[in-house]
């Protein structure tokens, strides 16, 4: 081979290389089309929802315990039994309360042995009195008449006042006898509500869910013994995120998913939201009741396990959707005057135009409602491996491994 054509092979080789190069930087280096997923702007309606995750909670939870401290004598129930209101659960050692009843109980008899005496000195003392009053109106008209003298007279009349004197005393015995036999009867009755409170009884029908304490154990006041839960009274209690709680309201019907059984959901509402927020987690929290046709809850829940609840909001005015990915904020325009804005990149032809966008409402199932912006029909940009400029070529493409915007 001569050398002009073996300089000709090389030359031509090396354009080869060169332009093999420039075809490889142009498909898949910087310089490359940046590939995109495109999706058309359809017009329905989004049948918005809200999504939370909560915990299954009783409403009417119970404590039983003493209100003095003391040591538990038996204990008459276990985790998991039945019981019915006003059943005695539990009982703590009385100690001397016994003997202080029994003690009052002899008090309150001789007190009323007392007022039965003051009562008998009373009549009694009434009767003198009537005796002497009787005696001094007769010596009085006998003075009159002269038939006796006048210290006589005086004589009798003080015998009357000396009677009426003692009627005021027997009264104020009487009457000390009966305040005396009211405080012991209220010294008793008070010691019997001690006797009493030692026997833990069911405040109300429900459900054994914890026994914190056995027999001989000492409890301080208002230690609980037994924990019990009306069991129809079996709720959730799901938080919400705050951004995303708007149209939560008492009354909306809720679909519940245990994590038990999540192939059986089942169908609630909200009874009741709390005033307050959680400011750290930014969630407000519901309490979701279930739907049922007795008194008694669904079957098979437990307290403390996790729900996915899903709330349906009245559907939205039918108008352009399009999917929530496609979605982007850019920075401050025309030299910050306009700020950050929310918008679609819209394809139009082999150009890209992004076009600020006013969302409504959005569904569970990515789509959100454009009130504003773009209109049914158009080609929107959903998902792009770099971001994206209005000078960007781009290709599109059915898919794109990792979907990043």
């Amino acid at each position: 081979m001569n050398p002009l054509t073996k300089k000709i092979l090389l030359a031509g080789l090396g354009v080869s290389l060169l332009a093999a190069l420039g075809f490889a930087i142009a498909r898949s280096g910087p310089l490359a089309p940046i590939k995109v997923t495109v999706a058309k702007v359809e017009r329905g309606e989004v049948v918005p929802a809200l999504f939370g995750i909560g915990t299954i909670e009783a409403q009417r939870a119970y404590l039983i315990g003493p209100t003095v401290a003391g040591r538990v004598l038996r204990v008459l129930v276990d985790v998991g039994a039945p019981v019915k209101a006003g059943q005695l659960l539990a009982e703590m050692d009385p100690v001397d309360l016994d003997q202080r009843v029994a003690s009052l109980d002899a008090s309150l008899a001789k007190a009323r042995s007392a007022v039965a005496v003051a009562e008998a000195q009373k009549q009694d003392a009434a009767s003198k009195r009537e005796l002497a009053a009787i005696n001094a109106r007769r010596y009085v008209d006998l003075g009159t008449q002269k038939f006796v003298s006048q210290s006589v007279v005086d004589s009798r009349l003080q015998e009357e006042k000396s009677a009426q004197a003692g009627i005021d005393a027997a009264e104020a015995a009487l009457a000390g006898a009966r305040q005396d036999l009211g405080r012991l009867e209220q010294d008793r009755n008070g010691v019997r509500e001690q006797r009493a409170n030692v026997r833990l009884l069911a405040p109300a029908d429900g459900v054994v869910t914890a026994r914190e304490a056995e027999p001989g154990s000492t409890v301080v006041a208002g230690q609980a013994v037994l924990r019990l839960v009306d069991p129809a009274s079996l709720w959730a209690r799901v938080r919400f995120d705050q951004g995303r709680s708007n149209g939560l309201d008492v009354g909306l019907p809720a679909q519940i998913v245990r994590r038990s059984n999540p192939q059986a959901p089942l169908s609630g509402k909200v009874a009741r939201i709390e005033l307050v927020s959680d400011a750290v987690t930014e969630e407000r929290i519901a309490q979701v009741a279930f739907d049922v046709t007795s008194n008694a809850p669904p079957k098979a829940l437990s307290i403390g396990e996790l729900v996915e609840v899903t709330l349906n909001l009245p559907a939205a005015a039918n108008s352009p959707i399009l999917p929530n990915a496609s979605l982007r904020r850019l920075g401050s325009q025309n030299g910050g005057q306009n700020g950050e804005q929310t918008g679609v990149w819209v394809v139009e032809g082999e150009q890209l135009r992004f076009a600020a966008i006013k969302s409504g409402v959005s569904g569970l199932d990515g789509r959100v409602q454009v009130l504003d912006g773009v209109q049914a029909g158009a080609t929107v940009v959903v998902y792009s491996e770099r971001n994206l400029t209005a000078d960007s070529r781009f290709k599109v493409v059915p898919s794109l491994a990792g979907k990043r915007p």
